[in-house]
């Protein structure tokens, strides 16, 4: 834990108490702040000890020096939560755990990654290979770990944090040594008040970057490739752009799979187990940019990548049975992500629904020649049929369980291919989240693979 001794005698209220709410009122205790708390959920709140568990609309704003709200609580759209009227109408500071970090320890090494999709892998990636290089990194942020339950570390630590559009809004004043956007596509749009918002909270990372700082930018999509223009006048900043599929001097690029910094050549990415995909050859450029900018030569990086042991739930290869691949991708919570799947492999038996994000499924289309047949789960199971209707054969599944059995009866009977998870869907319909709902494939995937084994 890091206590927060700059909140020392202050009085702050912690708003939502999953994880990263319980290690904020923690921090906060162990720093000598009075802490005010709430979450609207009974069990959540009887997991807090040491706060005063108080409603919102009961506690006295008067004497609240800040409020500190969870990522998952509006904070201007699609209307903010009734705490942030009440705070802003007392002249309440409204913050997130992560800006009081970088508050409690303004001189840490900051990695940020942002972007649309990729942000787990490339955070893990990029504290893997600094590890690998015996440089004393932690993980945290977004990707499940809340930066205030790390260890302050030695002097020399570099935080590696993967940060959400929620968070970056709620981070006012970082300042990473290593910023990092990996791409821009239609997202959390209902959150922000649309596209222009959205884009506008992930610029937000880089608006105190300057001499000493580094940012890379992944250029493959518009808004990066505006995004290097913007800050291109910054004085000191080092832009690093990195690129999939085209070759640009001063950047990192991968070129058939072989990732080049300036030109030299500094690994193959093909065959990586891992790292399947374009997606997640821009994922790798980004770390080899971020570990360019802390001062690792080429060797080192090219090392740590080749073995990053990947994430769960991310492209997760589970096993094979006669010739049929189970792959995991819980995570692809969107269009964009399933379609980053989708065009890592063919002859897919492909598993896709849950609860729809806003939008079509329309970047998933070009994919679909790849896709044999596709299973429908949840509750887009009748929009996405509509939607898909002409384009490829879909199966009404209904759940989980029985799209899993159904594609790899499919699969097996077709002579092999690729049993594929990417929902391109919320989970909150069937699961409680992406993980769960991984899990959930995990286990009924190895069943399959038992049984056969046991045959």
């Amino acid at each position: 834990m890091i206590p927060l001794t700059i909140c020392k005698d202050k009085t702050l209220f912690v708003l939502g108490l999953a994880r990263s709410g319980r290690s904020t009122v923690a921090a906060a205790l162990a720093g000598g702040a009075r802490v005010m708390a709430w979450d609207d959920n009974a069990e959540a709140r009887a997991q807090v000890s040491g706060a005063e568990l108080t409603a919102p609309d009961n506690a006295d704003w008067s004497v609240i020096e800040m409020l500190v709200l969870a990522p998952g609580i509006p904070l201007t759209h699609p209307e903010p939560h009734p705490a942030v009227f009440a705070a802003k109408d007392a002249g309440v500071e409204i913050i997130g755990d992560v800006e009081l970090f970088v508050r409690q320890m303004p001189d840490a090494r900051i990695v940020a990654v942002t972007g649309t999709n990729g942000k787990s892998t490339t955070t893990a990636m990029i504290g893997h290979v600094l590890q690998s290089a015996g440089l004393d990194a932690a993980i945290a942020g977004n990707i499940g770990v809340p930066v205030l339950e790390l260890d302050p570390g030695t002097p020399d630590r570099v935080y590696v944090l993967e940060l959400s559009s929620y968070q970056i809004d709620l981070t006012p004043s970082i300042r990473p040594e290593v910023g990092i956007l990996l791409n821009i596509t239609p997202d959390h749009l209902d959150r922000h008040g649309g596209m222009a918002g959205y884009v506008d909270v992930k610029r937000k990372l880089f608006a105190h970057m300057g001499t000493g700082c580094t940012a890379v930018v992944g250029i493959d999509d518009r808004y990066g490739r505006d995004l290097v223009e913007a800050l291109s006048g910054v004085q000191g900043l080092a832009i690093s752009p990195v690129a999939v599929g085209r070759p640009r001097p001063g950047s990192v690029y991968v070129l058939d799979g072989r990732a080049f910094a300036d030109g030299l050549s500094i690994m193959d990415l093909n065959g990586h187990p891992a790292l399947p995909g374009k997606h997640n050859q821009q994922n790798a450029a980004a770390a080899i940019a971020a570990g360019r900018a802390l001062g690792l030569g080429a060797a080192k990086i090219a090392a740590g990548i080749a073995s990053f042991p990947g994430l769960p739930h991310r492209i997760e290869r589970l096993g094979e049975r006669d010739g049929v691949s189970f792959y995991n991708d819980s995570k692809a919570t969107n269009p964009e992500a399933a379609a980053r799947a989708l065009a890592s492999f063919e002859r897919i038996y492909w598993i896709a629904g849950g609860v729809p994000k806003d939008g079509p499924l329309a970047p998933v289309l070009p994919f679909l020649d790849r896709v044999t047949r596709t299973y429908l789960i949840g509750a887009a199971e009748a929009r996405f049929a509509v939607e898909l209707s002409g384009r490829t054969d879909c199966v009404p599944s209904g759940t989980l369980a029985r799209a899993v059995a159904q594609a790899a009866s499919d699969a097996q009977a077709d002579g092999g291919g690729v049993v594929l998870l990417s929902p391109a869907c919320a989970s909150f319909d069937q699961f409680a989240d992406f993980e769960a709902r991984g899990d959930a494939f995990r286990a009924q995937v190895a069943g399959l693979l038992d049984a056969e084994a046991a045959s």
